[in-house]
């Protein structure tokens, strides 16, 4: 979905939600950022943004135009950017498969500015009891074998404290257009945008939002 579509009504995706709250003209760093799918979207969302991204692998070249990368290890590695450098930080499906957030979590608040924001997202604990779709989707916690445990908002919560950030916001992250096409795809053979659908109307994902204080 191109998330230009969403610039009047962020609310409908709850990380589009959170990125649409940046300051004007911000920076915004996505740690794991993967095949830079969500980059994309970011970018389509808020094109006035300097983004920057961060991955232990990664995949630069997919990336938005201008934004800056960073290859890491987020266990063992510091990241290059000067202390209050970001307005906001999103870190998606990445607590999961760490073995030790603490070096993370570090950083993160580092990083942001006094008032900044960081999203965590992360499989929902009922992705525990969901049936296994391995080899086509991951759909059960345990399909995705690079998953080290799974990680509540809670836990989150206390992390992001420990921390020094404010947590002031949890809950399950959808994007409602998709949530509603559900019922459509039922009785239509198996594809990715019936997954799609499927995971956002069961509300695999949950999130956590902390806020920088000082």
């Amino acid at each position: 979905m191109n998330w230009t579509y969403l610039r009047h009504v962020p609310w409908l995706d709850t990380r589009a939600q959170f990125v649409a709250q940046t300051p004007a003209h911000g920076t915004l760093l996505d740690l794991g950022a993967s095949d830079g799918e969500t980059l994309g979207h970011i970018a389509e969302l808020r094109p006035d943004l300097q983004l920057y991204a961060a991955d232990k692998l990664g995949t630069p070249e997919r990336y938005p135009t201008g934004c800056q990368f960073q290859q890491a290890d987020f266990e063992r590695e510091s990241l290059p950017w000067p202390d209050d450098a970001m307005d906001a930080i999103t870190c998606m499906h990445l607590v999961e498969h760490l073995h030790d957030p603490a070096p993370l979590l570090g950083e993160i608040v580092r990083l942001l500015k006094p008032g900044g924001r960081v999203y965590f997202e992360t499989p929902h604990p009922k992705t525990l009891a969901l049936p296994s779709l391995r080899g086509r989707f991951t759909l059960n916690f345990y399909d995705d074998p690079t998953h080290t445990r799974l990680v509540t908002t809670d836990e989150l919560a206390q992390w992001a404290r420990s921390a020094g950030l404010h947590a002031e916001a949890a809950g399950i992250s959808r994007n409602w257009l998709f949530a509603a096409a559900h019922p459509f795809f039922t009785f239509l053979p198996e594809s990715r945008q019936k997954f799609t659908a499927r995971v956002h109307w069961l509300g695999w994902s949950a999130y956590l939002i902390g806020r920088k204080t000082s």
